[in-house]
């Protein structure tokens, strides 16, 4: 019996010293080295803060073979050699013996950025290094950020990786990018300290509710409940470059928001349609919610906005204390709202936009449009993410176990996520409701018919400041633009309230009005921020409720014409009634750009006085006018009349009420130009 025994304990002592020994990895192995410290010539220890200089060298093999220790002195094998920055991170994760780090990639006078491509991340220099704190299954970070991208949404990446500091074997980590400013992050502009009017002011920002334990002060603070509060921290600006314009206009947004909340006005000329883009809130709501977030909208909720743009929720960020994972209580429940959960809710207005009809409507939709068979948030689906990841960091997780012996039963955890995420949707779907007392707009046949997306310089014009978007009404009716925009970030053009386009016509948005009149004839109808990206763009015109209206993908490389990349000509949609989804549909053109309308009789029509009250009086002293039809913004026609051949006409709106209307004036030739007035 003594002897069976201590051969047992012999079978224990080699498996962990054998598991201890780490050599090899299907996971790409990340070694990082600090420089000396002067005093003892020992490796410097990680602060929290400041940063402290040191050397990583990344182990991925380009093949996607398994990755080894030995492979460390291989040029080829090493995805990263070079400087970093590096620091703790994290709040109470910091507690934890095993600590999240937050690194910058350094070029060799450690003092200037490398912006570098991390294991086929875009390139950028702040990474982080995810401790996967409190979390057993080590996955629920990995699969949230990975669920919200398949959903159409920005999250931030990340790949595994195995990690050796100063010798010292770390255990399993997620290298992921951090949350900033870039194309390929949050693609918004990125503010100076000089940005303090309009339009300027505008954007772009980040900021979030969250702790105060990373030392940045808090910008200002939400009542939540009599007892607690939320508070908004500055990302960017950050807190130190903010000036206190840029700290007024990006507090009134979130007051604004809070107000029209507090009186549920779901108008689209100023309610919380024209302020907010409601998607973001929809898919950031149905993220913390499927997963039960206790941290979500209190702490680690981000928004964002860009110029001239709608506010937006999102990224998310910190799904560890998910999924039925709930260290410091027991909130993470299957059958609790967590905007509605205790004490830490976040601010008011996440409240609010789930009690306000026409919210819960979207918020109804998205929710069964992602779990039916084959979408995202399917279980189905989710059940095969789980068990891939888990396949992945199998042999990791006994590693990490042994290191940190926080794996006690990691097939109960499997078991238990899975099992709770059965339950967790089955009471989502009960509880979220159906959309069968909601009314959604239908689109209606507004087209993307021509993008010059990299025009040729041309004498003193720029190139940006050539480029243009065409929109055609390729319908009968009249189009009623109030509130439409760009949904995704890149350009950003939101039409004013009481926009139309009228039937069969076309309207131009330009990157700068001065330029596209003197090089193109005629005055845009409006101006976007920003810039068409040269490379590849999504253009998804939306509603002011976030529905798709019509949407392009256009690209710089083929199957996409070529000669649209500054050479000169512009992609021009070749049939109206054609799928500009696709490539194919597309042709380039170079031919002078023009309107239905008739230019010198739309110069030449005008209209007096407007406002009107009782008599609107139409003239051209070219053109006599046959007939005028009056129109609201819906289309519906109001009045139809035929009049004398003449130059000058009155009509009668004293009987017609207060609103804006279109007046479709038609000349002798059969020519028609559409006028806008107001009856007050």
């Amino acid at each position: 019996m003594k002897t069976k025994f201590s051969i047992f304990l012999l079978f224990i002592l080699f498996n962990t010293i054998s598991a201890q020994t780490f050599s090899d990895s299907n996971l790409p192995i990340v070694i990082i080295t600090t420089d000396n410290d002067p005093v003892s010539g020992q490796p410097m220890e990680i602060p929290d803060d400041p940063k402290i200089l040191g050397s990583m060298k990344i182990i991925y093999r380009p093949d996607g073979t398994r990755n080894f220790l030995t492979d460390q002195n291989t040029a080829s094998f090493l995805n990263y050699n070079g400087r970093i920055a590096i620091e703790i991170r994290g709040s109470s994760s910091q507690s934890l013996p095993k600590k999240p780090y937050s690194l910058t990639t350094l070029q060799a006078n450690n003092t200037s950025n490398n912006n570098v491509s991390i294991l086929d991340m875009p390139a950028e220099n702040d990474w982080v290094l995810n401790a996967l704190a409190y979390d057993a299954s080590l996955m629920r970070d990995y699969l949230s950020y990975d669920l919200a991208r398949s959903m159409g949404n920005y999250a931030a990446r990340g790949k595994y990786c195995e990690v050796i500091i100063n010798g010292d074997y770390k255990g399993l980590y997620i290298f992921m990018e951090k949350l900033k400013i870039n194309s390929d992050r949050i693609n918004i502009l990125k503010m100076t300290t000089s940005d303090n009017s309009l339009p300027n002011v505008s954007g772009g920002y980040i900021t979030k509710c969250d702790k105060t334990t990373g030392g940045d002060p808090i910008a200002w603070t939400f009542q939540t409940h009599i007892f607690n509060e939320v508070n908004f921290i500055h990302e960017s600006p950050k807190p130190e470059d903010v000036t206190a314009q840029q700290n007024t206009y990006i507090y009134n947004e979130f007051s604004s928001l809070s107000t029209v909340m507090n009186i549920q006005n779901a108008s689209i000329q100023n309610g919380y349609p024209s302020k907010i883009d409601i998607p973001s809130f929809v898919d950031f709501m149905v993220l913390n919610e499927m997963a039960s977030n206790v941290d979500g909208y209190q702490f680690s909720t981000y928004f964002h906005k860009d110029r001239n743009g709608k506010l937006r929720a999102g990224p998310i960020w910190d799904f560890n204390l998910t999924y039925g994972l709930d260290v410091f209580g027991d909130r993470s429940r299957t059958d609790v709202w967590q905007f509605d959960n205790g004490d830490n809710v976040g601010a008011p207005f996440w409240k609010k936009l789930y009690d306000n009809p026409l919210f819960k409507c979207y918020l109804s939709r998205r929710w069964n449009e992602l779990t039916v068979n084959g979408n995202p948030l399917n279980y189905t689906n989710i059940e095969n993410k789980i068990n891939a990841i888990a396949s992945l960091v199998s042999e990791a997780r006994v590693r990490e176990n042994i290191r940190w012996n926080t794996i006690p039963d990691y097939q109960a955890e499997f078991n238990a996520l899975k099992s709770w995420l059965q339950i967790r949707i089955t009471w989502l779907n009960t509880h979220i409701g159906n959309t069968s007392s909601c009314s959604f707009p239908t689109a209606p046949a507004l087209v993307i018919s021509k993008i010059h997306y990299n025009p040729v310089i041309s004498g003193s014009y720029t190139s940006n400041n050539l480029e243009f978007i065409e929109l055609t009404n390729n319908s009968a009716t009249f189009i009623n633009l109030s509130g439409y925009y760009f949904k995704e970030l890149g350009i950003t053009y939101i039409f004013p309230f009481g926009a139309i386009i009228t039937p069969n016509s076309k309207i131009y948005l330009a990157s700068d009005s001065n330029t596209f009149t003197q090089f193109y004839g005629f005055a845009p109808f409006g101006v976007f921020t920003r810039n068409l990206s040269n490379k590849s763009q999504k253009l998804f015109l939306a509603d002011a409720y976030g529905n798709i209206v019509d949407n392009v993908e256009y690209a710089d490389a083929s199957p996409w014409p070529a000669t649209a990349d500054g050479t000169g000509p512009y992609l021009s949609l070749i049939d109206l009634n054609y799928d500009n989804a696709l490539a194919s549909s597309w042709t380039t053109s170079n031919q002078a750009l023009g309107i239905n309308n008739n230019l010198s009789m739309e110069k030449e029509t005008s209209i007096y006085p407007n406002p009107t009250e009782s008599v609107l009086y139409v003239s051209n002293s070219t053109y006599p006018i046959k007939s005028y039809e009056i129109y609201d913004l819906l289309g519906r026609l109001i009045s139809r009349n035929t009049t004398e051949a003449t130059n000058t006409i009155n009509i009668s709106t004293g009987e017609m009420a207060s609103s804006n209307y279109i007046l479709k004036i038609t000349f002798e030739n059969d020519n028609s130009v559409y006028k806008k007035f107001i009856k007050k």
